[in-house]
């Protein structure tokens, strides 16, 4: 059996599993729920989640080190404006499918006849960075403090400059450069090792996410989450593949499929963070993405690509303005587009992030931001849902730079048994 399917066997069993426990009345005061839920499966899932994030920032700082010293100033330019222009590209044809759909279906109309609206005093949401601070903050005044925070973008910095500075350094530069090397295989290997724990760790996440799903607010929500997945749906299934077809120059069918084992972590995780080990070893060594682009350009993904989350904004947006009965203007559709597209850069890839860049996106047309009380029931599901977007996202970006720049392997992209866990390639 290979890992994906254990993988889907973990997920599936896990969430009957939780979602059995609380049928059956084994909610909070109960043992199962004190000593297994809430206890040995918690620590199970946290420890496997903390297990991947704890190799985040050393794989990114290395491996965009070791991408940065083998470009020259032209290349490592030329390779960050296409990365930067397609990640933001997509973004923004995400949250404008988003928003078409939500005028198209209305899920908020009528809700607020029906519904409180939440209290101010009840509800106070975390204060989102302006796009200014955002900017000023990607440039790190301390390395060290910055690796230590997990401020991704301050990181990516360093080390391009870091990486920037050994080309230049000769050779001492040169001794360097074979360090952080081999440092990198040293990282690689050991995502491999943590790779082989996923089906308990993915069985842990979805027993826990399934005993706490509150039911009841997706079956008052429906509308809202329907148009969500909608959305998410054909981000994936269309926009995608047409990218990957025309740009990219490969099967979206075979792409996905190779695929499968970080979309199933991002989806266990709803972290683009700690799918990112597996995500850059998959599109390496199973889609046949040059190491020197791939280590450039999913790091940058992790913060800057949030494909899922815009589209999340854009229907949440249309949603609340609904809910309160706000007429909202072509412009303020406009603004919408461009503050979330803009949100995307600097926000972390960790659980509920979108929650907190959705409040500056209100705030920019004037909708009460307590309406975010409203989604909080249901984001749950469907943050597991848009980080399998997310990091997807990811992917096409690294396959379609890696074509343009001649650093695609068509043999790997076409060998099934590429880079494959285990035993698996000689089964």
């Amino acid at each position: 059996m290979n890992l994906t399917a254990r993988i889907l066997i973990a997920m599936v069993v896990g969430g009957l599993i939780g979602w059995g426990v609380q049928t059956l009345g084994y909610g909070a005061g109960s043992w199962i729920d004190t000593y297994l839920t809430h206890g040995l499966i918690e620590v199970g899932g946290s420890i496997f989640v903390n297990s991947l994030k704890l190799m985040v920032v050393p794989l990114v700082f290395v491996s965009l080190v070791c991408g940065a010293s083998s470009l020259s100033g032209g290349n490592l330019g030329r390779l960050g404006g296409k990365t930067l222009g397609l990640y933001l590209f997509t973004t923004a044809v995400a949250i404008t499918i988003a928003l078409t759909l939500a005028l198209v279906i209305a899920p908020g109309e009528g809700m607020g006849a029906t519904t409180d609206a939440p209290d101010k005093t009840t509800f106070v949401p975390k204060e989102a960075q302006s796009i200014k601070e955002t900017i000023i903050d990607v440039f790190p005044t301390n390395p060290v403090a910055a690796m230590a925070s997990g401020k991704m973008l301050q990181i990516i910095v360093f080390a391009l400059l870091f990486g920037v500075a050994i080309t230049h350094a000769g050779e001492a530069g040169g001794r360097i450069r074979s360090f952080f090397e081999d440092l990198n295989e040293v990282i690689m290997a050991l995502v491999t090792m943590l790779i082989k724990l996923a089906p308990i760790g993915v069985f842990c996440l979805m027993w826990k996410l399934f005993a706490d799903m509150s039911w009841t607010e997706i079956g008052k929500l429906g509308m809202y989450f329907m148009t969500v997945v909608i959305a998410l749906f054909v981000h994936i299934s269309v926009v995608m593949p047409i990218l990957l077809t025309v740009l990219g120059r490969v099967n979206p069918l075979r792409f996905f499929k190779k695929m499968r084992e970080p979309m199933l972590l991002a989806f266990s995780t709803s972290s683009s963070a700690a799918t990112l080990p597996v995500t850059m070893r998959t599109v390496e060594e199973r889609v046949g993405v040059d190491e020197e682009v791939a280590s450039f350009v999913l790091p940058m993904g992790v913060t800057i690509n949030m494909d899922g989350t815009a589209i999340m904004q854009g229907v949440a947006t249309v949603f609340i303005a609904q809910f309160y009965v706000i007429e909202l203007t072509t412009l303020d559709y406009l603004t919408v587009i461009l503050t979330a597209t803009m949100a995307s850069i600097g926000a972390a890839g960790v659980p509920g992030v979108g929650l907190i860049t959705l409040a500056l996106v209100l705030e920019q047309v004037g909708l009460p931001v307590e309406g975010i009380a409203l989604i909080i029931g249901v984001d749950r599901l469907l943050d597991m849902m848009r980080t399998v977007v997310n990091i997807s996202g990811d992917g096409t970006v690294a396959t379609i730079v890696a074509r343009s720049e001649g650093k695609f392997d068509d043999a790997v992209f076409a060998d099934d048994n590429a880079g494959l866990v285990y035993e698996e390639a000689r089964q």
